[in-house]
């Protein structure tokens, strides 16, 4: 495990459209058939920020933005990490995933990961359209959207999608940004906790969603960044799940800031160097890639 930490001084079947950036903008579910749904609510998509074709790598990353599961903070943190992927050759899909709120739909502690399988899912599948590798296909998040994120990367031989192709979706690495992963009450973020499983959880959902203790040896190889300092989401959490790792050789290298707060997103006003940059030659480097394969 490396840990570095910055002192600091002061044609298918897909919908389409597109954003005014020409930005291409997909259903997650093309054929409306939108799992777990009830009266309306949100249509999750993803918008894809595709690179340069002389510059592209064929890796892509997956990028969920936090907001407590209660929202997506796209505009400061899942928008501007698909930029910083985009121009380094790297294919971006920002995943509008379905944020949990019963009114609108059934199980909603499974709806927010069933949106990201499919995600994992649509883009193995259609790599060729997207010139990328299947098999160097990330998945970053933010805050909540760690959570959601590290519970891709554990939990992905269980699911309650159609996949009559038996695609997989283990992502081949993952990216952690000051993540929430743990639901016991000592570690969590109460509000993420509240609006996935509340407000009647069990120790069982509480057990099933500390993702510390998902962690096993086809876990997928993971870059973290947390701010020491960060009193909204506990820099334990990182910690914990960085050690989880490392009990099962799992490739992971960690990134912490001596100041950072939270919500920084790609740009730590604080520091003089910011974790994207060592994430971009992490994740070009491959040193994510295990024996899982």
């Amino acid at each position: 495990m490396m840990i570095r930490i910055q002192y600091l001084l002061a044609g298918l079947l897909c919908i389409f459209s597109f954003t005014a950036n020409a930005q291409q903008v997909i259903s997650l579910y093309p054929d409306g058939q939108i799992p777990f749904s009830k009266n309306g609510g949100e249509v999750p998509r993803l918008t894809v920020f595709k690179p340069e074709k002389d510059l592209a790598k064929g890796t892509a990353v997956i990028v969920c933005s936090g907001g407590s599961y209660g929202g997506r903070a796209n505009r400061t943190e899942g928008g501007p990490a698909c930029k910083k992927l985009q121009a380094a050759g790297i294919t971006a899909f920002l995943l509008d995933y379905r944020v949990p709120v019963s009114a609108y739909m059934e199980h909603k502690d499974i709806v927010p990961l069933t949106d990201a399988q499919r995600a994992v899912q649509y883009v193995r599948e259609n790599a060729e359209i997207y010139q990328i590798d299947p098999a160097k296909l990330g998945i970053m998040g933010f805050s909540a959207g760690g959570h959601l994120v590290s519970t891709v990367g554990t939990r992905f031989n269980k699911t309650d999608l159609k996949n009559s192709k038996g695609t997989s979706l283990r992502p081949d690495f993952m990216v952690l940004v000051y993540p929430v992963i743990s639901f016991a009450d000592s570690l969590t973020h109460e509000g993420s906790r509240m609006r996935l499983i509340g407000p009647d959880f069990t120790v069982e959902q509480i057990k099933e969603y500390s993702n510390e203790l998902q962690v096993t040896d086809q876990t997928p190889g993971t870059f973290l960044t947390s701010g020491m300092d960060d009193r909204i989401v506990d820099v334990k959490n990182s910690l914990y799940f960085a050690a989880a790792l490392k009990q099962h050789h799992v490739p992971v290298e960690l990134f912490l800031y001596e100041k950072g707060y939270h919500g920084y997103g790609v740009n730590n006003k604080q520091a003089r160097v910011q974790w994207i940059d060592d994430c971009i030659t992490w994740i070009k480097a491959e040193r994510y890639v295990n024996s899982f394969r």
